[in-house]
C-alpha cells in the first residue's frame, strides 16, 4: 500500500474521517457547546490547539518510549500531555477573555477527556505517521472538529427561529440534525479514492 500524501491525510481527516461526524468522537462538546456560533468557534479553536500540541508531543514521546522499550507508559503519558495543554488554554482564556471562559464553562476542562484529542495521539501512533503526517493529521482533525461544531451551531441557531413540533424539540431535534449531518459527511468517503 502506498503511503498517504499530506493532502490525502488532511482532506480525509477534515471531511470523510471527521472525528465527530464519522468516528463519533468528541460528542460531549459537540452537543454541549454547539448551541451558539460565538461559543462553538472558540471551543473548536481551543480543541484544535490542544490537538496540535498533543500530536506534536505524542510524536516525540512515542519515539522516546519506543527507544527505551517503555511502551506501557504511552497512554498515561498522552493523557498527561493533553491535560497540560488544556491547562495552558484555560489560563490563556481566563486571562485574555473572562467572558468567553465563563461561556465555555465546564466544556473547556472537558477537552482533557475529549476522546477526539486522545484519538489523534493514538491514531497517529498506530498508523506510524512521520512528523509532518502527524502534524497534518492533527490539524485536519482539529479543523474538522471546528467545522462540525460551527455547522451544528449554525443549524441550531436557525432551528431556534423555526416552528418545530413539541415532540422533537430540544435534544431529540439536535440528535436528528447530527445524524443527518453525519450522513451528509459520509458522502465524502470516496474522495480521492481514484488516485
Amino acid at each position: 500500500m502506498a503511503p498517504e500524501s499530506l493532502s490525502q491525510i488532511f482532506i480525509g481527516t477534515l471531511l470523510s474521517n471527521n472525528f465527530v461526524l464519522a468516528m463519533f468522537l468528541g460528542l460531549c462538546p459537540f452537543l454541549g457547546v454547539s448551541g451558539k456560533i460565538n461559543t462553538a468557534a472558540p471551543m473548536g479553536i481551543a480543541t484544535t490547539f490542544v490537538m496540535l500540541v498533543a500530536s506534536l508531543c505524542a510524536f516525540g514521546l512515542n519515539w522516546l518510549v519506543t527507544t527505551f522499550h517503555m511502551e506501557f507508559l504511552r497512554l498515561i503519558s498522552y493523557i498527561v500531555i493533553i491535560a497540560s495543554a488544556v491547562q495552558l488554554v484555560e489560563m490563556f482564556l481566563k486571562k485574555t477573555s473572562p467572558v468567553l471562559f465563563r461561556a465555555l464553562g465546564i466544556y473547556l476542562p472537558l477537552i482533557t477527556t475529549n476522546c477526539a484529542v486522545l484519538g489523534v495521539a493514538l491514531f497517529q501512533t498506530a498508523r506510524e505517521y512521520s512528523f509532518l503526517q502527524a502534524l497534518t493529521f492533527s490539524l485536519g482533525g482539529g479543523l474538522g472538529f471546528t467545522l462540525a461544531l460551527i455547522l451544528m451551531a449554525g443549524l441550531r441557531e436557525r432551528l431556534n427561529l423555526a416552528k418545530v413540533p413539541n415532540v422533537v424539540q430540544g435534544t431529540a431535534l439536535t440528535l436528528m440534525v447530527a445524524g443527518i449531518m453525519s450522513l451528509s459527511f459520509m458522502g465524502f468517503a470516496g474522495l480521492g479514492a481514484g488516485e
